[in-house]
């Protein structure tokens, strides 16, 4: 009967939609352990066939997904813009297994979350008594943190991360997206004019990220279609953006800060934006946690949390709208 079932699957060249999700699995597989030793050890079958599953795989896109050399693997452009779509399809997947399976079960125990102190303040940790509200057998760690945490080592169930994220064994989850722009305060553009081009900030006093020459880092913009990177310079350096924010609020100098943190001082006027045309491609904002065959109810839950709420657009006008109101008015509302 099973046999007959197989039979029945639609076939393209041959095989079946479920050698096309085995196919898939087997790519995440091996992409995540970088090698086809480690991801035919895992599955207990010979490197042999998850070989050909890869070759079957990438015949059918007709796009090379990884380079092979006899040191290791590693991905191609299209292997890791293909990877994320993947890890994203069998989570989905797992999830609508977990939620048939659960039942009536509700989420609980206990959650830990990190998240860059800036972006969790403003973004993470208001969202967290909304969540216990809704789930109050689940309690919640929240650790806000600039550095980069080993989720597994240090037993973190689930990261929130900004930017281009490293090749890693850990899924990605898209929550939303946003930019960075150059903003200064209107006393330092009347004072010192506005740039028109990213060459021009060389004649600016720019607030750069970094307490010393060898942290700082380039500011990226856009120009003709292709990225640009920019080094700036300037009187004063800080490795604290919140500090770098301040400053800039009292006419020191250009900033280049991310649209969640200026958002509000934009739409009441205490900033402006300069170069708008030359904006870099936005930067996504997203949920990354160690791959697991079952991801725990309380962790999906979570993570369906904030990407409901970023996904809605007016839960970032309300949020530029509080931070542009004066403390006693936000109190009072």
């Amino acid at each position: 009967m099973a046999d007959a079932a197989h039979r029945a699957l639609p076939r393209i060249s041959g095989e079946t939609f479920v050698d096309h999700f085995k196919q898939l699995e087997t790519f995440v597989s091996v992409a995540s352990r970088g090698s086809l030793s480690a991801a035919a050890a895992a599955e207990g079958v010979a490197p042999a066939i998850i070989g050909r599953r890869i070759d079957a795989l990438e015949e059918r896109l007709g796009v090379k997904l990884l380079v092979r050399t006899t040191r290791k693997i590693s991905l191609t452009f299209e292997g890791s813009a293909f990877l994320e779509d993947c890890q994203r399809i069998l989570n989905d997947l797992h999830n609508a297994e977990a939620s048939v399976s659960a039942g009536g079960v509700k989420a609980s125990g206990h959650l830990r979350v990190t998240a860059p102190a800036g972006y969790g303040r403003k973004h993470v940790a208001p969202l967290v008594p909304l969540f216990i509200e809704s789930h109050p057998d689940v309690s919640i760690t929240l650790d806000l943190s600039d550095r980069v945490v080993d989720l597994v080592n240090e037993g973190f169930d689930c990261a929130i991360r900004l930017g281009d994220l490293p090749d890693s064994s850990l899924v990605s989850i898209r929550l939303a997206e946003t930019r960075r722009v150059v903003v200064a305060a209107p006393e330092y553009l009347a004072r010192a004019g506005r740039p028109k081009t990213p060459e021009d900030l060389q004649r600016h006093n720019c607030l750069a990220f970094g307490a010393s020459a060898n942290m700082q880092r380039g500011w990226v913009f856009q120009e003709e279609g292709r990225a640009v990177t920019v080094k700036v310079g300037g009187t004063m350096e800080c490795s604290d953006g919140a500090v770098l924010h301040e400053w800039c609020l009292q006419g020191n100098g250009l900033a280049w800060r991310s649209w969640w943190e200026v958002g509000s001082e934009i739409a009441s006027g205490r900033l402006v934006t300069v170069l708008d045309e030359f904006q870099a491609p936005p930067i996504g904002i997203h949920a990354v946690f160690p791959q697991r065959k079952h991801l725990p109810l309380r962790v999906r839950l979570f993570i369906d949390h904030l990407k409901n709420t970023y996904g809605n657009p007016s839960y970032w006008r309300r949020a530029e709208q509080a931070a542009a109101l004066p403390v006693a008015e936000v109190l009072a509302d």
